[in-house]
């Protein structure tokens, strides 16, 4: 299989780099993928949105935890952000997280290993 890009250049990630409270990593992310995975979630019908997003747990430290996502526009991905955090519904895995530490840092893509590279790679591996 070949590989791709994690991402490509000129996108933006989206990076949450936040803990939960003591003990509540598993229940954070039941609640997280329920919220997530309902059929009205706006950020999944938005064309800015790339890549859908991962959650990630730190190996050393289970309340430790990062959400990431690659999206086209970080305007777009903001507003729906603030829509949500303005809008009165607050999911149940906010009541999880520490207060403070679940806002995004934008980065900018400037670098991503063109598909050819990847190709030429695989087939080098192929062949080895």
């Amino acid at each position: 299989m070949a590989q791709i890009p994690l991402a490509t250049k000129g996108n933006y990630f989206h990076v949450y780099d936040f803990r939960v409270k003591p003990g509540m990593a598993a229940k954070f992310v039941e609640a997280f993928e329920a919220h997530d995975y309902r059929d009205d979630n706006p950020f999944h019908s938005s064309p800015a949105q790339v890549k859908d997003g991962v959650v990630a747990q730190d190996v050393d430290d289970p309340d430790h935890l990062y959400l990431i996502g690659e999206w086209s526009d970080i305007a777009a991905h903001a507003a729906l952000r603030n829509q949500q955090m303005t809008s009165g519904e607050k999911p149940a895995f906010m009541e999880m997280i520490v207060p403070g530490t679940f806002k995004p840092v934008y980065a900018k893509i400037v670098m991503s290993t063109p598909q050819h590279i990847l190709d030429g790679a695989a087939k080098a591996k192929a062949h080895a």
